[in-house]
């Protein structure tokens, strides 16, 4: 199964309730307030590792809950901050909340905040006034967010491999990198893209990808194709690995061709990426038909591309391979499918936290939407002073108004997030 695509669910930790608390100490039995404020709740951060390769450990944990900040104390103690939670997700992983791209984590200790902690709640501290000097209210904490979100992984490789089924992708990464791919005679053996470190001679090392099999129609979500093209995008290179031998009866010309269609369907800078040509399992072909090898690898040559006559098993033309893959990382320029600060959609994850709806239902104006409820979890209902501050804040975070212009009336039913109030200007 190939887990580089993952729907989870994150939420971050509700703030700590701010205190109602007076001081009552010898001498002072009328003491003024003295309610702490709440802890910060927790929030949850994605972090991009270069020691993680894959999504698979989000196949097992589909939810993170960061914990709760501490509510406030007497004697004007706050409550203590929420730790954040960490998730270490892949370098190159992007992502999606609500369809939109909200990040793209391209290198090594990127982090992104998926779902801020709560605010704490202010202690009764801090509502004294010279006509309210005995405040028997405080602010709850923010209550946590819930996001669910879908991570993608899109490899970051100097070298990608591409080309049909069983054509030696595999052995290639096994014999020239650190990686150990499953290796067989048949058909979609490699399932998962594969990251292998290239050490060779005294060059800087590269990371090289074995992309499992691309197939005809692939650009249109045939078999798994779709996929494993993501895993290409951001490849400075390419290598394209052909059956020189002809050995399941298939032509590397025609196959060269459906390939390279694919990767252009799927995206034009694809289709003008670097790309070397391997011609392998070499060994295979029989003395009477080496002639038609190197044809074949003039035929390519002839098309612009670099080729190489190769054969996995017998590691013949492998050194000749790498020294032009060394020598083209150093030269090659390309631009990569990252991206860009005007692709990606930040705002919309800020825009939770405020949004408010106005609708009316049989008379009665309904507000709802995360600020509603967050605003009636603030006020204590039974408190007059508490209710004169809701009038404030209802003003201020422009409710009032757009409940003026939905048509409200005096005398008139409104509905905040559950709660029943009687209009009057």
């Amino acid at each position: 199964m190939i887990i580089d695509k993952v729907d989870i669910e994150v939420t971050s930790g509700k703030g700590g309730d701010g205190a109602v608390s007076f001081l009552r100490e010898k001498f002072m039995p009328n003491g003024g307030p003295d309610g702490g404020d709440g802890g910060r709740g927790g929030s949850v951060i994605f972090k991009a590792s270069k020691d993680v390769n894959t999504l698979s450990d989000f196949r097992y944990v589909k939810r993170f809950k960061a914990d709760d900040g501490e509510p406030g104390q007497p004697k004007k103690m706050s409550g203590k901050d929420a730790k954040d939670l960490y998730v270490k997700v892949p370098v190159g992983t992007v992502i999606f909340y609500n369809g939109k791209v909200v990040a793209d984590m391209t290198s090594d200790g990127e982090e992104f905040v998926a779902a801020k902690g709560g605010r704490g709640g202010n202690g009764n501290q801090h509502y004294a006034l010279a006509n309210r000097q005995a405040p028997k209210f405080a602010k709850p904490g923010d209550k946590g967010v819930t996001r669910r979100l879908t991570l993608e992984l899109k490899m970051l490789a100097d070298v990608g491999l591409v080309g049909f089924p069983n054509v030696g992708k595999s052995t290639l990464l096994s014999i020239v990198s650190n990686a150990r791919p499953k290796i067989a005679d048949y058909h979609f053996t490699t399932l998962d893209p594969n990251l292998g470190l290239v050490r060779y001679k005294n060059a800087e090392e590269f990371v090289m990808a074995d992309i499992p099999g691309i197939i005809e129609g692939a650009s249109e979500g045939k078999g798994l194709g779709s996929e494993f093209l993501r895993h290409i995008e951001r490849t400075r290179i390419l290598i394209h690995v052909l059956d020189a031998s002809g050995s399941e009866g298939r032509d590397p010309k025609d196959d060269f061709e459906k390939i390279n269609d694919e990767l252009k369907k799927y995206s034009e800078k694809l289709s003008v990426r670097t790309m070397i040509v391997m011609l392998n399992k070499a060994d295979l072909v029989p003395s009477e038909r080496k002639g038609e090898l190197v044809s074949l690898k003039k035929y390519f040559e002839d098309k612009g591309y670099k080729t190489f006559i190769t054969s996995t098993a017998a590691h013949m033309g492998i050194n000749e391979l790498l020294d032009c893959v060394i020598e083209t990382l150093k030269t090659v320029d390309y631009e990569p499918l990252f991206f860009t600060e005007g692709d990606i959609d930040e705002a919309s994850m800020q825009a939770d936290n405020d949004s408010f709806e106005v609708t009316v239902t049989d008379g009665v104006y309904y507000v709802t939407g995360d600020l509603a409820e967050r605003i009636m979890g603030t006020v204590n209902i039974d408190d007059y002073e508490s209710l004169s501050y809701l009038q404030k804040l209802l003003k201020g975070k422009g409710i009032l108004g757009a409940l003026e212009s939905a048509g409200v009336k005096d005398g008139d039913t409104v509905d905040i997030a559950g709660f029943e109030f009687e209009y009057y200007k």
